[in-house]
C-alpha cells in the first residue's frame, strides 16, 4: 500500500467520500514532460466498515478521451502480507502496434525534440540508437554478468522479496529503462525479475555497438539471435571483424546500419551485401578490402550512403541504382567504376592514386550531381573539369584545392555557387574568364600561389562578376585588387605579403577584413551598407579614402604610417557621417588629432606616442582612451558628452579645455606640469587634481565658478594652492571631502569659513600648520558637519591634541599617524581642566569610531576609562609604537585593537590590561 501510494499520490480515505479524481497537469519522467495526460482514480467504499478492499480505477486519457480504464485492488496493509502475488496498475499504452509507446518509431519522431538534447545524444548516440557500452575501458556487463536473459534460473533467490519493495508498473519501468545505456541495463537485469525481463526488451537493443569490444564469433551470434529486430551494428575496432560481420549479417535481417573499421573484409562480404535487403548505410574505415589485386563490387539496390574512408584497394566498382552519398576519401585506388544515377555528394579527396581518367569517368555518369569534393588529387586535369561541366549541370559545390594542374581554361562551370581554389599554381589571369561566368558563385581563394607565372612579380586582379563572398587569404604574389562586385557582401584579405593597393566598389558589401598585409599603402572602398570596417596591423597604410554612409566601427589599431590627414577621413562632412566608434591604437606616427563629428561616441588614442595635441568637438562622444599618450601637452574637449575622465596619465599635460555638460568625474592625478585648466563641468562632482604642482589660485576660482556641484576636491600636493584659491570654495555648497595634504598652507580659516558642510578633511604631511591653526575647531566649533579628520604627521603638541580629541565629540574617524610630539595617549580628562562646564558624570557622550596612532614613537600609556565616554570606539590601532608599555581601555564596543610591531612581540609592553569585550 505504501508503495502504491508513492506512486499514485495520497488520497483521501474517508468513508464519508465515495468518489476522488486526482488530476496531473504535468507528468514529468526523466527528462520528457507529458502535459495533456489526465489519470483519475476512483475511489468506492466497500459494503461494510469492516470491508477493508477498495476499488481503483485508473484510466489514462489524452487530450481529455479516455484511452482504456481497469480496476486494481488496493489493499491494506494485512491483506498485502496475506496475497504477496498481488497484480501491478498497469498504465495503458498510447501506441496500439508496440508494447511500449516510448521506444516506437513514431513516437520518437513527435517527442525527441522535446527532450533535453544532451540527454537526448547520450540515450540515442547521436543516431537515434542506444549506445551499447560507455567507454573503452568500463568493465563489461556483456561478458561478465549472465546478460542473454533467457530463463529465470539466472534471478538471484532473493529476488521475489526484493519484487514486492520494488513495485513498478511494467510500463513506467520501461520508460525509465529507456534512458539507460546497454550497461547500466545488463547491471539493472540482477537486480530483481522484474528488472531482468523488462531490461531485456528488444527496444533497447536495437543497436548492437562492439566497437573497439573483444568479442568472439559465439557472443556476437547469440546476442543476434536474442534480438533478430536489431538495425544497427557497430564492429569497429574488434578483433576479426570479417567473421563477426558475417556472423550478423546473416542473423539480421532487418539491418539497417553497418559499421566497419580496422581489419581486412573478404570478397565473401560483399556477395552478402547483396542479401541485406534493407540496408541503406555502409560505412568503412581503415580496411583493407579483398586480396588486394582483385576488383571489389558494390552491388546493393537499397543503399543510400556510402563511406569508404582510408581504405586499401586496387579498383572497385560500385552498382547503387539509390545512392547518394559516396566517400572514398584517403583511399589508395587507381580506378573507380560509378553506376549511380542518383548521386548527390561524391568525396574522392586526397585519393592520390586516382587517375585522371577514372576521375573524369566515374563523375561523367552521375548527371544528378550537386557536389564534387576532389582537392588533393593531383591528377586532376582542365580536360575533367571540361567533362564535368558538360554532364554535371546541377554541380553547385567544387572543391579543386591543391590541385596544381588546374587552370580553369575554357571551363564553364554556369551553377557553381561555391569554389574552393586553396593553393592551386596554375591558376592565371585567363582564369577570372572562367570565374566570371559563374554568376551565382561565392568565392574562395586561398594561397593563389602562382597568378601568372614565377617569373612575373606583379599582378592586378580585375573582377567583374558578381559574387557574394570573396577570399583572397595568403595570396602573396598580389598586388592590387580592382573590384566593381553590386552584390558582393564579405570580403578577406589576410597574409597577402606584396598587396599595395585595395579599391572596392560594392553597395551591398557589409563585411571588410584586411590584416597582416605589410605593403598594403592605399584603400579605397565605396559600400552603401558597410558597417565595420577592421584594418589591424596593415603598418605600410598611408592613405585610406571611404564612401560609406552606413559604416559605424573602424578598428585601425596598429597602423603606424598613418599620418594626421586620417582626421580628414571620419569627420563631419566625410563619407562616414553615421561613424560611432574609432580604434587608432599605437598609431605611432600620429602627432595631432583633430575631430569634430556629431555621430562619434567612442575614441581610442592608446599607445599614440607622439601625440602632443587632441581637439575634439564630439558632443555626443561617451568613451576617450588616452592611455600611453605620454607626450600629450594639449588638450581641448569642446563640447563632449564624456560623464568620466582620466588624464592623470598625461603627465606633460600642459594646458586643459575642457566643456562637458553631463560630465560627473575628472581626474588630474599626475599632471604635475599643468598650469592653464579652464574647466566648464556644470554636473562635476569629483575633481581630483592630485600632484597638480603648477595649478595656481585663478585656475581653482574659475573652476568653483563653472563646477558649482563639486562634493569631492582632492588638492593633494598642489603646492600652489593658497588662501586666495581656498576662498573660492565658498561656491561650492555641496563640498563635503577636502583633501590638502602634503600642501604648504598655514591658515586654515578660510576653510572654516567657506565649508560649512565638510564633513572629510585630510591634512596630512601640512609640515606648516601651527597649534593655532586648528583651535576655531575645538574653541569655536567650527565645521559643525566634520566626521573624519586626518592630522597624521602634523607637528602638534600634546595638549591641542588632547583639546583636539576632547572637545570636537562630534568626530567619528580620527587619524594621528606619526605624531611625534603625542607623548601619552590619556583620557581621564580633567573636569576643570577640559570641560569646566560640565560636571564629571556629565561628561558628553562621544561619537568617535576609529582612532589610528600607528607610529607614534612616544606613547608609553594608553588610558581610556569609562568615564571618558567613548562608548562608541570600535577600533583602536597603535601598532609601531615602540615604546609603548600599558593599555588600560574600557570600550565594551571595541572590536579591533591593534598593538602590533614590526619585531616578533614579547615582553615588549611591560603591563596590558583592561576591560575590552573584543
Amino acid at each position: 500500500m505504501e508503495e502504491t501510494e508513492a506512486i499514485l499520490g495520497e488520497f483521501d480515505r474517508e468513508q464519508g467520500k465515495s468518489e476522488e479524481i486526482v488530476n496531473f497537469e504535468e507528468l514529468e519522467y526523466g527528462n520528457l514532460m507529458y502535459e495533456d495526460y489526465e489519470v483519475e482514480l476512483r475511489l468506492q467504499p466497500g459494503e461494510g466498515s469492516s470491508n477493508s478492499n477498495k476499488e481503483v480505477d485508473l484510466s489514462l486519457s489524452l487530450g481529455g478521451e479516455p484511452s482504456s480504464s481497469f480496476t486494481v485492488r488496493v489493499l491494506e496493509r494485512g491483506d498485502l502480507d496475506r496475497d504477496s502475488q498481488i497484480k501491478r496498475p498497469k498504465v495503458q499504452s498510447v501506441a496500439p502496434d508496440r508494447d511500449s509507446f516510448l521506444l516506437s518509431d513514431s513516437f520518437q519522431e513527435n517527442i525527441s525534440s522535446g527532450l533535453i538534447e544532451k540527454e537526448f545524444d547520450r540515450m540515442h548516440d547521436g543516431s537515434g540508437h542506444h549506445s551499447f557500452l560507455a567507454s573503452d575501458n568500463d568493465a563489461s556487463p556483456f561478458l561478465s554478468y549472465s546478460w542473454i536473459m533467457e530463463e529465470d534460473e539466472n534471478v538471484h533467490p532473493d529476488m521475489d522479496d526484493l519484487e514486492i519493495q520494488m513495485d513498478l508498473t511494467d510500463d513506467l519501468l520501461h520508460m525509465v529503462f529507456s534512458f539507460l545505456d546497454h550497461t547500466n541495463l545488463c547491471r539493472a537485469a540482477e537486480v530483481c525479475r522484474q528488472w531482468h525481463i523488462a531490461s531485456a526488451h528488444e527496444d533497447f537493443w536495437r543497436f548492437l555497438n562492439f566497437e573497439n569490444k573483444n568479442v568472439s564469433p559465439q557472443q556476437v551470434e547469440d546476442l543476434c539471435h536474442r534480438y533478430p529486430n536489431a538495425t544497427q551494428v557497430n564492429i569497429n575496432g574488434s578483433p576479426a571483424i570479417h567473421i563477426l560481420v558475417m556472423q550478423a549479417m546473416n542473423s539480421l535481417r532487418n539491418l539497417e546500419f553497418l559499421t566497419l573499421g580496422k581489419g581486412q573484409l573478404g570478397e565473401t562480404f560483399f556477395q552478402a551485401l547483396t542479401d541485406c535487403t534493407n540496408l541503406k548505410s555502409l560505412i568503412v574505415t581503415d580496411v583493407i578490402l579483398g586480396n588486394g589485386i582483385q576488383e571489389i563490387p558494390i552491388y546493393h539496390d537499397n543503399l543510400r550512403h556510402i563511406q569508404i574512408v582510408k581504405c586499401r584497394m586496387v579498383r572497385i566498382s560500385v552498382r547503387c541504382p539509390q545512392l547518394q552519398t559516396l566517400s572514398f576519401k584517403r583511399s589508395s585506388m587507381a580506378h573507380a567504376v560509378l553506376n549511380c544515377p542518383l548521386l548527390h555528394d561524391l568525396d574522392i579527396a586526397s585519393c592520390h592514386k586516382l587517375l585522371d581518367a577514372a576521375i573524369r569517368s566515374a563523375v561523367a555518369s552521375c548527371p544528378l550531381l550537386e557536389s564534387l569534393d576532389m582537392s588533393n588529387c593531383s591528377c586532376v586535369s582542365d580536360e575533367t573539369l571540361r567533362e564535368i561541366s558538360l554532364n554535371c549541370g546541377n554541380l553547385r559545390i567544387l572543391n579543386a584545392s591543391y590541385c596544381p594542374n588546374i587552370s580553369l581554361e575554357s571551363v564553364r562551370l554556369t551553377m557553381l555557387t561555391v569554389l574552393k581554389l586553396h593553393s592551386c599554381e596554375g591558376i592565371t589571369s585567363a582564369s577570372m574568364s572562367a570565374i566570371q561566368n559563374s554568376y551565382m558563385l561565392e568565392v574562395r581563394m586561398f594561397s593563389v600561389v602562382s597568378i601568372l607565372a614565377a617569373n612575373f612579380c606583379n599582378f592586378s586582379l580585375f573582377i567583374f562578376f558578381s559574387p557574394q563572398v570573396l577570399e583572397l587569404d595568403n595570396c602573396s604574389l598580389l598586388t592590387s585588387v580592382f573590384l566593381d562586385l553590386p552584390h558582393l557582401q564579405n570580403i578577406r584579405l589576410v597574409h597577402c605579403r606584396k598587396f599595395v593597393d585595395l579599391r572596392l566598389e560594392s553597395a551591398e558589401l557589409s563585411s571588410i577584413k584586411v590584416s597582416n598585409c605589410p605593403s598594403l599603402q592605399q584603400i579605397n572602398i565605396v559600400s552603401k551598407y558597410l558597417q565595420k570596417l577592421v584594418l589591424q596591423k596593415q603598418e605600410s597604410l598611408t592613405s585610406l579614402e571611404l564612401q560609406c554612409p552606413g559604416l559605424h566601427e573602424v578598428d585601425l589599431t596598429d597602423c603606424e604610417s598613418l599620418t594626421n590627414s586620417i582626421c580628414e577621413v571620419f569627420g563631419d562632412g566625410s563619407g562616414c557621417p553615421m561613424l560611432k566608434s574609432l580604434i587608432l591604437d599605437n598609431c605611432k606616427s600620429l602627432t595631432a588629432v583633430k575631430f569634430s563629428s556629431n555621430s562619434l561616441t567612442s575614441l581610442s588614442l592608446a599607445g599614440c606616442q607622439a601625440i602632443t595635441s587632441v581637439e575634439l568637438t564630439c558632443p555626443y562622444l561617451e568613451q576617450v582612451s588616452l592611455d600611453g599618450c605620454g607626450h600629450l601637452e594639449r588638450v581641448i574637449f569642446n563640447p563632449v558628452g564624456l560623464r568620466f575622465l582620466n588624464l592623470g596619465i598625461c603627465p606633460k599635460l600642459k594646458t586643459l579645455e575642457i566643456e562637458a555638460p553631463t560630465m560627473v568625474l575628472l581626474e588630474l592625478k599626475g599632471c604635475g606640469v599643468i598650469s592653464e585648466a579652464l574647466i566648464n563641468c556644470p554636473f562635476l562632482t569629483s575633481l581630483d587634481a592630485s600632484f597638480c604642482s603648477q595649478l595656481k589660485d585663478h585656475c581653482l576660482s574659475a573652476t568653483t565658478a563653472s563646477c558649482p556641484l563639486i562634493e569631492s576636491l582632492i588638492l593633494m600636493s598642489c603646492l600652489s594652492v593658497g588662501s586666495s584659491g581656498l576662498s573660492s570654495l565658498r561656491r561650492l555648497p555641496n563640498l563635503t571631502s577636502l583633501d590638502l595634504s602634503y600642501t604648504h598652507i598655514t591658515n586654515l580659516q578660510p576653510v572654516f569659513n567657506s565649508c560649512s558642510r565638510l564633513k572629510v578633511l585630510k591634512l596630512q604631511a601640512c609640515k606648516y600648520l601651527t597649534d593655532s591653526s586648528l583651535e576655531p575647531l575645538y574653541k569655536d566649533q567650527a565645521l559643525p558637519a566634520l566626521r573624519e579628520l586626518d592630522l597624521s604627521y602634523v607637528s602638534l603638541c600634546q595638549a591641542s591634541i588632547e583639546e583636539l580629541l576632547a572637545s570636537c565629540t562630534h568626530l567619528t574617524h580620527v587619524s594621528l599617524n606619526g605624531c611625534v610630539n603625542m607623548h601619552d595617549l590619556d583620557w581621564s580628562f580633567s573636569v576643570d581642566h577640559v570641560c569646566p562646564s560640565y560636571m564629571a558624570s556629565e561628561q558628553p557622550q562621544r561619537f568617535l569610531q576609529n582612532l589610528n596612532c600607528v607610529g607614534c614613537p612616544n606613547i608609553k600609556k594608553v588610558l581610556i576609562p569609562s568615564d571618558a565616554r567613548f562608548s562608541n570606539l570600535s577600533s583602536l590601532n597603535i601598532s609601531l609604537s615602540t615604546n609603548l608599555k600599558e593599555v588600560n581601555v574600557t570600550c565594551f564596543n571595541l572590536c579591533f585593537l591593534n598593538l602590533s610591531l614590526r619585531t616578533r612581540m614579547g615582553s615588549r609592553f611591560g603591563e596590558v590590561r583592561g576591560g575590552c569585550e573584543v
